[in-house]
């Protein structure tokens, strides 16, 4: 029996914050259950605590996911581990999934329960910016990896297959100083002045100083990804809509694509439609089904 080359391979799926619709994201549960579900990889967001350990969180800010309050980067590990960050999801968590205490993850330990995975798994790592670290983050990542056995030529560790990806250029520019080009990932998506001035409860001038800034950050990100510096894209569903032709041009590039956050059946076909290589979901066992 032969196989027909001609026929493209699935797109591969990465688990968003971990299995994020089945529990809170970011837990211990929704990265043991990701890998239950047969993720290709699962994605994570990284901030640094006050004593300088790399922590699982996507918000600068306690209150969404906790039952703390302030910016994470003003606390100590010690003083997190005392949080809850499971219960606002509202979800039991079976019992081979940990306790509540051990929700809360660093990245030390993810990359621990990756290690237990079986199999070669991807782990898609976010460096959230503006951090009060500024490119202290990416230093401290990389130093963490390194202790970890991190090889920087094939960036594995040891069955773990490691990508770095940030909205921030400055972020994107210092990692393609220490890392192959292709291990980096250049997110974009559009920014609305309006929709960041009411998520973020600013007025009429702060908002739009602060969408400016975003703004210019979008355009040269799209730079870096016209010239080919990064070799990853990693677009928004709604921008990868929107911007067709870009995205046909980044794809024709040889740009390997990282879609965010595919969900629905539609824009799992849309995304299988034109060739992208990666899609992030908070639903891995429902695409990988569809796929």
């Amino acid at each position: 029996m032969t196989t027909d080359e001609s026929v493209p391979a699935r797109p591969l799926v990465f688990a968003h914050r971990g299995s994020s619709a089945a529990f809170a994201e970011h837990t211990r549960a929704a990265y043991l259950r990701a890998l239950a579900d047969g993720a290709d990889g699962v994605e994570c967001d990284v901030h640094l605590t006050k004593d300088q350990h790399l922590v699982l969180l996507h918000d600068a800010n306690l209150d969404r996911t906790s039952d703390g309050t302030g910016p994470v980067a003003e606390r100590t590990l010690d003083e997190l581990r005392q949080l809850d960050f499971s219960s606002w999801k509202g979800v039991r968590i079976p019992d081979g999934y940990g306790a509540k205490s051990e929700q809360f993850l660093t990245l030390t330990e993810l990359l621990d329960l990756l290690r237990g995975a079986g199999r070669e798994i991807g782990l898609a790592i976010e460096l959230k910016h503006p951090s009060p670290y500024q490119l202290r983050l990416e230093d401290r990542l990389l130093e963490l990896l390194t202790a970890e056995g991190w090889d920087a030529r094939t960036s594995t560790v040891d069955n773990i297959r490691v990508t770095f990806m940030s909205f921030s250029p400055d972020s994107v520019k210092h990692l393609l100083a220490l890392v192959p080009a292709q291990f980096i990932c250049q997110l974009v998506d559009d920014v609305d002045v309006g929709e960041i001035r009411e998520e973020l409860g600013l007025g009429l001038l702060t908002g739009g100083a602060v969408a400016n800034v975003m703004k210019a950050a979008q355009l040269e990100g799209e730079r870096i990804l016209d010239d080919c510096e990064a070799g990853m894209a990693g677009p928004g569903i709604d921008y990868v809509r929107q911007h067709a032709r870009t995205v046909q041009r980044w794809l024709e590039s040889g740009r390997r694509f990282r879609v965010w956050t595919v969900d629905s059946a539609k824009d799992v076909a849309l995304c299988q439609g034109l060739g992208i290589h990666e899609i992030t979901t908070n639903r891995p066992a429902q695409v990988l089904a569809q796929l």
